[in-house]
């Protein structure tokens, strides 16, 4: 029997609280909840659960600093839930490292979905059909282990940026469309602007150059996203 997954809620609206530990529950989840950023930080950090759904708004210590604070030490999966109507802080959550958004009002269904999509991305299965091993010039990819490298050096990625590289290492010679990329990284049932997209491609380029990659993807403006050289050994 495979292990039930736990999600921690972090808001400081117990009703939020409720309505997501009852729909998660449902769906078949262990929950935890904590209502301030500190209290959050500390049971991500303590109880290790596997995903965290994290309000940006909390009080004492708000969720971009929970997460900027939780990426120094750790790749646990970040749903972040956002009041704002401003694209800057979703677009800021996810630099920060956060594998999506949701914006509230929200339906309770959508978020379970995309919590099931992010799991199944991080989650660790026998080797499937499908290549887990890649090499291209320096760089090396294990997405079983979620292990990526440039010459040796660990590069650190969130799950969703994982499965964005492996899209385009398991096609390294084909133009991507955004679409195509969205699909790779939440699964076809899930509808992601192109801007989401781009902000973790982003992120990738920026990991991937500061360890001397700065030719991993290439963008064919009006067309789409391809593997780069990769920097040639």
């Amino acid at each position: 029997m495979s292990k039930q997954s736990t999600i921690l809620i972090a808001d400081d609206d117990p009703q939020i609280r409720e309505v997501l530990g009852i729909a998660l529950r449902r769906a078949g989840y262990k929950t935890l909840s904590a209502a301030q950023g500190a209290l959050a930080l500390k049971m991500a950090q303590r109880d290790a659960p596997d995903l965290m759904v994290l309000d940006i708004g909390l009080p004492e210590m708000d969720g971009l600093e929970v997460c900027r604070r939780l990426r120094a030490g750790s790749d646990l999966p970040v749903l972040f839930l956002t009041a704002r109507d401003d694209e800057v802080d979703r677009i800021l959550g996810l630099e920060l490292g956060a594998d999506d958004y949701v914006t509230k009002p929200f339906s309770p269904r959508e978020l379970v979905a995309r919590v099931k999509t992010i799991l199944k991305r991080t989650q660790r299965h026998a080797p499937a059909p499908l290549a887990t091993s890649f090499q291209r010039g320096t760089l090396t990819v294990n997405s079983d282990t979620h292990d990526c490298r440039v010459a040796g050096q660990q590069v650190p990625l969130t799950s969703t940026e994982m499965a964005l590289l492996v899209h385009l290492l398991r096609h390294p010679e084909q133009v991507v469309s955004r679409a195509q990329l969205a699909d790779a990284m939440y699964g076809n049932n899930i509808h992601v602007s192109e801007r989401t997209v781009d902000s973790h491609l982003r992120n990738l380029r920026r990991k991937l150059a500061d360890m001397g990659c700065e030719n991993a993807i290439e963008t064919l403006h009006g067309v789409g996203i391809r593997l780069g050289t990769c920097c040639p050994a």
